[in-house]
């Protein structure tokens, strides 16, 4: 019973609602909770991954920083196991030209040829307590000054054989100015049998490599290289200063930078390089970056999802719903007799076969009712729109009947009194009104419309006597082309009512036709007043504009028909100067037209 009772609310839920809550619990809510697993899976698997990152720039920038103060050290080594080198700086020169002599033949090129195969050393120096030799270049004396420096006083305050130092002196070009000075010192004592003189070897590391590997790790450590002392010696914040201070500044971790995870590591493990770390502080901006990457990626994924699950469900919906309605509303029109076809898409589902199904059975029971109930309502009603129909047909002939009997009179008494002009008139116009009321096809032959034309000239000439001439000029060719009836008399009659009627002296109309370049070209032209541009503009505009009144309806009746015939293949131009008079102008292509033997 239970399972009843719910299957009967689930049965009272609407389409649309279940519909909504199966898009909901169905789709979006697996959606965000698959979304939401993922970004925290993701979340870990960045932090592991900037942690390995981290541990490999750490590695990397320890390692290079180790490499190139171990390859001084291994220089300073070679040097001071050089006994030739020994020999020569433990010799009481002379003279000295006699140091120049052996300068030139043993010791010029001797400590410069470890330079260029190991780039990160600055230069080399080498002291001696030997007064014979003359200083300069790679070779010094250790006088006051020497001792009075920094690196001696470090040198001499340790009890190691190799020493690494890092230093601040006077640059050699300002002394007003300090730099900083990293440098491995070593005490040439390998050869007991020279050791007339005291000898010192200086190798000096060029800081701005560690600074280069330094700022190369920067966008995932703010590394820092300190001495035992906590000093920064380079840092890619402070360079590796030159300036006018004395000392290094002291590293003073902030507990912001606590809360990053500081790292630290010893540059290396020989006694040389004891004390010295290289310390890490986590670029938090990566980590965050690489966080808001992620969620952003995730968010803009789940968007996309479920903005395509939302049409498509909502296509879905409106598909089945929008029919189902439909269905509901014919059914309900059922109930008031009106019987209504479903004119929609009905598909091949089961609501299409419903909808098809619905259609077969009112169709079949309105014509039922039709047969039965409305047959012979309908057979009275034709009968009597029959009848009314004759009526109408008799009485429409009456009037065009009478009109002719009338000219007929008219005619035969203007024959008897020889009136000729007025019979030639009165012919000519029963001809005319014989034809308008004769309109059995749209389409007739240029050479039918002249003669209708010729007709109207005629008239009009009788109106106006000698106030204007009409000339014909019309090729050969042209004549058993089909145009439409009635389509150059409106433009002929504008000519004379618009064009000649207000001006004075004689005017003149002219009718053209040509075929040229396989265009049907029909002129129309007088030397009439003509038209001012701004009403030449503004009747272009009203005879090709969708707007049915207004002026110049005849001549837009007229393109209208052209244009319904021919598209836009049609030419039609109107020409005007005021003082100057009016050319029409309309081109057909024959390919469009009708040609009838002749």
């Amino acid at each position: 019973m239970g399972r009843w009772r719910f299957r009967g609310k689930v049965n009272d839920i609407p389409l649309k609602t279940k519909f909504l809550l199966i898009y909901l619990i169905g789709v979006l809510l697996p959606i965000l909770v698959i979304n939401l697993m993922f970004m925290g899976r993701m979340t870990g698997f960045i932090k592991e991954r900037e942690k390995q990152n981290l541990e490999i720039s750490m590695e990397r920038a320890r390692k290079d920083i180790h490499d190139f103060i171990d390859g001084g050290v291994a220089v300073s080594h070679a040097l001071n196991t050089d006994k030739t080198l020994y020999e020569k700086m433990d010799r009481t020169y002379s003279d000295p030209v006699d140091f120049y002599e052996t300068f030139d033949e043993q010791l010029r090129n001797r400590v410069t040829s470890y330079i260029p195969v190991n780039n990160q050393i600055l230069r080399i120096g080498i002291y001696t307590t030997n007064p014979t030799i003359v200083p300069g270049g790679n070779y010094h004396l250790i006088d006051d000054e020497v001792k009075n420096s920094e690196w001696y006083r470090i040198w001499s305050s340790s009890s190691d054989p190799v020493v690494v130092a890092a230093y601040r002196a006077s640059q050699a070009f300002n002394r007003a100015n300090t730099e900083s000075y990293f440098s491995v010192i070593e005490e040439m004592d390998y050869y007991d049998s020279y050791n007339t003189f005291d000898k010192l070897l200086r190798i000096d590391i060029d800081l701005s490599k560690i600074y280069d590997v330094i700022v190369r790790e920067r966008d995932y450590l703010d590394l820092y290289l300190v001495n035992g002392n906590d000093e920064i010696i380079v840092s890619a914040d402070s360079g590796y200063r030159q300036d006018a201070s004395v000392g290094y500044p002291k590293l003073e971790l902030s507990a912001e930078d606590r809360e990053k995870g500081v790292v630290s590591v010893a540059i290396g493990n020989a006694k040389y390089v004891k004390g010295w770390r290289l310390i890490g502080i986590p670029q938090g901006t990566r980590v965050s970056k690489a966080m808001l990457d992620m969620r952003l990626f995730v968010g803009m994924l789940a968007a996309a999802i479920t903005l395509f699950t939302s049409l498509f469900i909502y296509v879905m919906l409106r598909s089945y719903h929008y029919r189902v309605k439909r269905l509901s509303r014919h059914m309900q029109k059922v109930t008031n007799e009106k019987f209504d076809l479903i004119n929609i898409d009905e598909g091949r589902d089961e609501i299409g076969g419903l909808i098809r199904n619905f259609n077969m059975m009112t169709a079949r029971i309105n014509a039922l009712i039709n047969n039965v109930y409305k047959l012979e309502i309908q057979q009275k009603s034709l009968e009597a729109e029959r009848m009314r129909a004759e009526l109408n047909f008799l009485q429409s002939q009456m009037n065009p009947h009478f009109l002719f009997n009338t000219l007929n009179a008219i005619l035969v008494v203007c024959t008897k009194n020889n009136y000729s002009d007025v019979t030639d008139i009165i012919k000519n116009l029963s001809r005319l009104l014989r034809r308008l009321l004769r309109w059995k096809e749209d389409l007739v032959t240029l050479e039918e419309e002249i003669r209708f034309i010729d007709m109207y000239l005629k008239i009009e000439k009788f109106r106006f006597r000698d106030k204007f001439e009409y000339v014909f000029d019309i090729e050969e060719a042209a004549l058993h082309y089909t145009i439409p009836k009635m389509s150059i008399q409106p433009l002929v009659e504008n000519a004379c009512k618009h064009g000649i009627q207000a001006v004075q002296g004689n005017g003149l109309v002219t009718v053209k036709a040509r075929v040229e370049d396989g265009r049907l070209r029909i002129v129309i032209s007088d030397n009439g007043k003509g038209i001012k541009p701004e009403q030449l503009r503004e009747m272009l505009l009203t005879v090709r504009s969708e707007n049915t009144s207004g002026n110049s309806i005849g001549i837009r009746n007229v393109y209208r028909r052209f244009e319904l015939y021919y598209n836009d293949q049609v030419r039609f131009n109107i020409d005007s100067k005021p003082g100057q008079g009016t050319k029409v102008c309309i081109e057909i292509p024959v390919k469009r037209l009708q040609h009838q033997g002749g």
